[in-house]
């Protein structure tokens, strides 16, 4: 079953004008609909890439606010600054740290009253 019909489209991806043969033609050419793909795909791998690593970083927050001692990394996340900045900080004595062998641990109590 054949049709004879001729719509006049714009092309989803590269905005020509084009005679469509069918009533659900989106694109003037296969390359155009190869393209769309393309971008479809690689815009559904970015979003799913952002939406895992905002849950990476979402889970260990609520795990380190739980936590009475922290490590020098965890106190970096929490307070967004750098670990040269809590070294810093460790070194000025305005942050108790504790050391055992080689990793440094920081009271939760401490950070807080750093703040208050």
């Amino acid at each position: 079953m054949s049709s004879n019909i001729s719509i006049q489209r714009i092309c989803e991806f590269c905005g020509n004008e084009f005679t469509a043969r069918t009533t659900v033609t989106k694109y003037c050419q296969h390359r155009c609909a190869s393209m769309a793909y393309k971008a479809r795909t690689r815009n559904s791998k970015i979003k799913r890439s952002n939406f895992e690593t905002v849950k990476s970083v979402a889970i260990p927050i609520a795990a380190v606010q739980a936590k009475d001692f922290l490590k020098v990394e965890e106190v970096c996340g929490l307070l967004g600054i750098s670990r040269s900045t809590v070294s810093r900080a460790i070194k000025e004595n305005r942050l108790n740290a504790v050391r055992f062998g080689r990793r440094i641990v920081i009271k939760r109590t401490d950070i807080d009253r750093l703040f208050s």
